[in-house]
């Protein structure tokens, strides 16, 4: 490619000059310094009244650490940065993952639960409480929900919505592999919808 070939090619790339010179940090006149071009000649240059040489633009590229393509405009687009990476899930000590699906900063909040597979019955899930609503959904496996002196278990597809304040425990409800739900709370009166009562029946077929 000739001079006048990069010239028109470079047509315009006066900000693109500016641009790099600004990041280094420099001023007209020490790039003049650096490079042996009038700081003038550079003026013209950045202001687009005067199109470098293909001579002149190695020098600027090696002054400012920078592409001859970078400064052409030539240069392929950048990949686009990493979006947010999706949360890790947290193992407690029984083996439950947890992946958060939303951040909490107020209001309702979801989670995914992942129960591990177990060998033997479970003992009754030990409960807790807390202010605000819970629903759930289950996506795989039995569930065996302890609400207060209640014991029902939800299969897959089975939906329970309930006041937190009422104490609660969940546990895979026996043999035969792991179970996955979703889970969301929040402040009381912030009620998922559809509401759907809680199913009957128990881990051993009963109330």
């Amino acid at each position: 490619m000739t001079d006048d070939e990069v010239a028109d090619a470079l047509a315009g790339m006066g900000p693109r000059l500016r641009a790099a010179r600004e990041r280094r940090g420099v001023t007209l006149t020490g790039v003049g310094e650096a490079t042996g071009i009038a700081p003038s000649t550079l003026s013209r240059m950045e202001t687009g009244r005067r199109r470098p040489t293909l001579d002149v633009l190695l020098r600027l590229a090696r002054a400012y650490g920078v592409s001859l393509d970078e400064l052409a405009g030539t240069a392929p687009a950048p990949a686009p940065a990493p979006g947010p990476r999706a949360a890790a899930p947290r193992r407690a000590a029984d083996g439950k993952a947890v992946l958060p699906l939303t951040r909490y900063v107020g209001g309702l909040h979801a989670h995914k639960h992942v129960l591990p597979a177990i060998d033997a019955p479970p003992a009754r899930p030990r409960q807790a409480s807390h202010e605000g609503h819970a629903w759930l959904c289950v996506l795989y496996g039995r569930l065996w929900l302890a609400l207060g002196d209640r014991d029902v278990v939800l299969d897959a597809g089975d939906v329970a919505e309930f006041d937190g304040r009422t104490a609660h425990g969940v546990a895979n409800a026996g043999p035969g592999g792991p179970v996955e739900y979703l889970i969301m709370f929040g402040p009381q009166g912030e009620r998922p919808r559809p509401r759907t009562p809680v199913p009957g029946g128990g881990p051993g077929g009963g109330a």
